[in-house]
């Protein structure tokens, strides 16, 4: 088994000094959302960073989200993809999503964002159903018990060679303890299992953030 570097607090410290490209409007965010009793559910500034790399890298268009919160990945990916790109992001909250929109518009990438107030699998079956353009990017950061859902719409929404990335993938480090599992963890962890193997897709887990699952439509 290969050993890993574990990241204490100046570990940490010392990689977003060498590697991160912070803004003031990301950081104003982050600090907004860090007040909330929900702040957890934002993704971690290297993670942003890691999207925007992937969206660039991948020339994407068109993306998906599931599960938008205070918008921080949304505005990151939003950032990374071409003036005529488009992101639709999925969310039930409107107060969080509030917060997204001024973030967004002062970022000045309002017009590439779709912000659909309904549950996600509503939306997502309303896409399959119309249908629409393949997207080529798809974030998942929602409720774990309907991951694997989310995860099978997204993947008939992507063109062969689309990107899906789920968030969580360790849940705060409790998929290791089964004592520890609520109905989320022990949903994350079937879905972790059952993507293993399944032949529709490449996958990767990163150790970034609370770990992310890529998996690459074949």
């Amino acid at each position: 088994m290969g050993k890993y570097l574990s990241l204490n607090d100046t570990y940490y410290r010392y990689m977003l000094d060498v590697s991160f490209r912070d803004t003031d409007l990301l950081r104003r965010l982050r600090e907004e959302t860090a007040t909330l009793e929900r702040a957890i559910y934002q993704i971690p500034p290297e993670q942003g960073a890691f999207f925007s790399l992937l969206i660039k890298t991948m020339r994407a268009k068109r993306a998906l989200e599931i599960g938008v919160f205070t918008g921080y990945s949304a505005l990151v990916v939003a950032q990374s993809l071409p003036d005529e790109g488009t992101l639709i992001a999925c969310d039930v909250n409107t107060e969080w999503t509030g917060i997204a929109r001024r973030y967004w518009q002062e970022a000045g990438v309002s017009h590439k964002i779709d912000l659909r107030i309904a549950p996600a699998l509503q939306t997502l079956d309303s896409l399959i159903q119309t249908p629409v353009e393949p997207f080529d990017f798809a974030f998942i950061d929602a409720d774990k018990i309907n991951t694997q859902a989310y995860f099978e719409r997204c993947l008939s929404l992507l063109h062969p060679g689309g990107l899906i990335a789920v968030d969580n993938a360790f849940m705060d480090g409790r998929v290791i303890y089964p004592a520890q599992w609520d109905e989320g963890v022990a949903a994350m962890d079937q879905f972790l299992r059952t993507v293993k193997d399944d032949e529709r897709v490449e996958v990767s887990l990163v150790p970034i953030g609370d770990g992310v699952l890529l998996a690459s439509k074949r």
